[in-house]
């Protein structure tokens, strides 16, 4: 009887020690760091954000100063880096061209991209936004006297960037942008991420800053798995939160 009864404990410990595995390895990456687009900055995440916390996740937003390529894919590296597990990465407009670099990092396991630039190697934001086939969904941006970086015109700020926001929202948002430098603009990246992990993305049908069929050429070359936003503006992460989150999820239930 107590050989008999060690056999049943010890099984009983097996099967619970398998169900325990089974449970480690479904479980969704915790962490979540989102990285802001120009023409705007960290703030615009908090609809995002506060979901994503309510639902038990570690939350992270990046400031990154738009300077050069190199020093936003630093900034966001380091947030990376006080991460106590694996990531996702999450980016908007911009900030695409941000995460294609700084996502080879190996702990960031997927990607997922907000009406944002998707580049290969050897491509630039200059590159992307000057194909003759997919032109600029508008001519506001400008640059400021010193001639080092650009600005969204604050007046069309709203109809460009964030047309399905309240206009108290698009205003602060067209007053506090973070600055883009043309030499980051310039600045092809050197290694993509998304040729090696997966790749989700969103895109909003409505897009003034960026070419939706632009978007649309991109995603589809990196075989993303693309929720599209029909109506949406550039700042699809403001008008719907909630569909944003549930798309970080998905890659948050990808596999360590």
């Amino acid at each position: 009887m107590t050989r008999f009864r060690s056999l049943l404990l010890a099984g009983a410990i097996g099967v619970m020690t398998g169900i325990t595995g089974a449970h480690a390895i479904a479980a969704p990456i915790k962490n979540i760091v989102l990285v802001h687009g120009a023409f705007a900055d960290g703030s615009g995440w908090k609809p995002v954000y506060d979901r994503l916390v309510a639902k038990g996740y570690k939350v992270s937003v990046v400031q990154e100063p738009e300077t050069s390529l190199e020093a936003d894919i630093a900034a966001t590296r380091r947030v990376i880096d006080m991460a106590d597990g694996p990531v996702v990465l999450v980016a908007h407009s911009w900030g695409g061209q941000v995460i294609t670099g700084a996502g080879i990092d190996p702990k960031v396991k997927s990607l997922v991209y907000l009406a944002a630039l998707m580049p290969k190697p050897g491509e630039s934001t200059a590159t992307l936004e000057t194909m003759p086939q997919f032109p600029p969904p508008n001519n506001d941006v400008k640059t400021t006297p010193d001639g080092q970086y650009f600005y969204l015109d604050p007046a069309k700020y709203r109809a460009d960037f964030a047309a399905d926001s309240p206009a108290s929202v698009a205003n602060f948002m067209a007053h506090s942008q973070v600055f883009l430098s043309v030499e980051a603009f310039k600045t092809p990246v050197t290694a993509a991420a998304w040729q090696t992990k997966p790749t989700w993305a969103v895109l909003p049908t409505a897009d003034k800053t960026i070419n939706p069929k632009l978007e649309r050429w991109m995603y589809d070359r990196a075989h993303a798995q693309v929720t599209v936003v029909p109506g949406s503006s550039h700042t699809v992460f403001l008008s719907h939160p909630d569909l944003v989150v549930s798309v970080i999820e998905k890659a948050a239930a990808v596999q360590p």
